[in-house]
């Protein structure tokens, strides 16, 4: 029996029903399979990817090629998640045509079932048409990384009543574009609870608090990959670099005292194989 891969219908379900889910980054097939095994509905190939994987600073240098080579990996790992794409930074500023081919080619050479765009009112008009197309749309308010030059930095936003209306605003002008969720990253909880509900479409958290309708995490950070910089939206539920740190070197150990590999990790042939090897060798012309 086919594996059913969760819909844009199952996650607007989600919201009318009053059930929280989980989201989470994946940026090759690794991950997207762990993602897979653990049930989790959403699951965001983030440009995100250019800085846990790539090492750039920020997001900017990703491209869309680079989007849709990781976004193929994703989905031959994982067979249930709804898969959303990002689009990288001025893949989709120009107008709604470029934005309709850097979407498209998310979907036909990606394989993801949706895209996620930043900006609010002033990219509206390109939701709607990506939404018009049959594209499915997620937005993203608050902190937007391809933005952050911009924004000056990593920091909250929203906390004045200027702010705060505009994101408010924000939101429910790309509901009313067509975007079937919004994340909302590094808001007030009190603002992220406020625009939750007064949106009929799910919003996604990522240190927005606890009243949004999903909570959305970079993997890496989830997993304890890294040790040297934890953000404060994020929780390590495992320190896997301590625990890769401690396997690479019980295995330089071993190597080098020569307990690895064994005859349990080795393939082996019968004596007469290599006697009848070493007899041939011995009879070839300039044999021993």
């Amino acid at each position: 029996m086919s594996v059913m891969r969760v819909t844009i219908a199952d996650i607007r379900k989600k919201k009318a029903k009053g059930e929280r889910f989980a989201a989470i980054t994946a940026y090759d097939v690794v991950t997207g399979r762990l993602v897979d095994e653990a049930g989790i509905p959403f699951l965001l190939v983030g440009d995100s990817l250019g800085m846990v994987s790539l090492g750039y600073d920020s997001t900017i240098p990703v491209t869309l090629d680079v989007m849709i080579h990781h976004t193929q990996a994703v989905v031959r790992g994982n067979k249930t998640s709804l898969i959303v794409a990002d689009l990288p930074f001025m893949t989709y500023h120009k107008n709604a045509e470029q934005a309709l081919d850097s979407a498209g080619r998310c979907l036909q050479e990606g394989g993801a079932q949706a895209v996620k765009l930043e900006g609010g009112r002033s990219i509206a008009p390109t939701v709607k048409r990506l939404t018009e197309a049959g594209i499915p749309v997620v937005g993203h308010l608050g902190i937007t990384p391809q933005s952050i030059h911009q924004l000056g930095g990593f920091k909250a936003q929203g906390k004045n009543v200027a702010r705060a209306t505009e994101l408010l605003e924000d939101a429910l002008v790309l509901q009313e574009a067509g975007a079937f969720a919004i994340v909302l990253e590094c808001v007030p909880a009190e603002l992220s609870k406020l625009i939750t509900e007064r949106l009929s479409i799910p919003t996604i958290g990522i240190g927005a608090g606890p009243h949004c309708d999903a909570e959305i995490q970079v993997i890496a950070d989830t997993l304890g990959w890294f040790s040297d910089f934890v953000p404060k939206h994020a929780k390590q539920f495992a320190k896997l670099a301590d625990a890769a740190a401690a396997a690479l070197s019980g295995y330089v150990k071993e190597v080098e005292a020569g307990t690895f590999p064994t005859e349990k990790e080795s393939v082996s042939v019968s004596e007469e194989v290599i006697r009848a090897v070493e007899e041939r060798i011995a009879g070839a012309p300039g044999g021993a």
